[in-house]
């Protein structure tokens, strides 16, 4: 039987994890998947790395991606969610963008910086129409997708000299 090759394996990063301090998690609105991907990552490394996210455009809390954050006990229910232009800082290693419209604002925003930009197209789940049940699933198949993304490219344990 032929062994399954990692679907991320295709994105091998230009930065390694042990050279990175700061990361910015960009989507379209700021309320769903990059929030939820900031708080996977500070919960993961703690104050290891400056963690912080913004969107294309401003959007509105969203209380299902606070539910399913919850469900693994982060907390993002006070989460405001800012532009790129409301960022108080702009110096990051990497941009990690979760949509196409944060895709084209993160390089336009790295054109003269010296910043990695990375491009994880991630399904936006406030489309999933249906019950409370329905929509949660969807919210956790972000979720749980976002996390093991994080985890192989910013793996645990000792960082490695280099």
């Amino acid at each position: 039987m032929a062994e399954i090759p990692d679907p991320f394996a295709v994105f091998a990063p230009a930065v390694h994890p042990a050279q990175i301090t700061s990361v910015l998690f960009a989507c379209t609105h700021n309320s769903i998947r990059s929030p939820m991907a900031a708080a996977l990552l500070r919960h993961l490394h703690g104050h290891r790395l400056y963690v912080d996210s913004a969107g294309v455009r401003e959007g509105d809390p969203d209380p299902f991606a606070a539910a399913v954050m919850e469900e693994m006990g982060i907390d993002i229910s006070r989460h405001r969610a800012k532009t790129f232009d409301q960022l108080e800082d702009t110096s990051f290693d990497l941009v990690v963008s979760l949509s196409p419209e944060a895709q084209h604002r993160a390089v336009e925003m790295t054109r003269t910086t010296a910043c990695d930009v990375e491009f994880w197209h991630t399904f936006d789940p406030s489309f999933i129409e249906g019950n409370r049940e329905t929509r949660l699933a969807a919210y956790r198949q972000v979720r749980d997708s976002l996390l093991a993304r994080i985890k192989q490219r910013f793996p645990l344990g000792p960082v490695p000299v280099l």
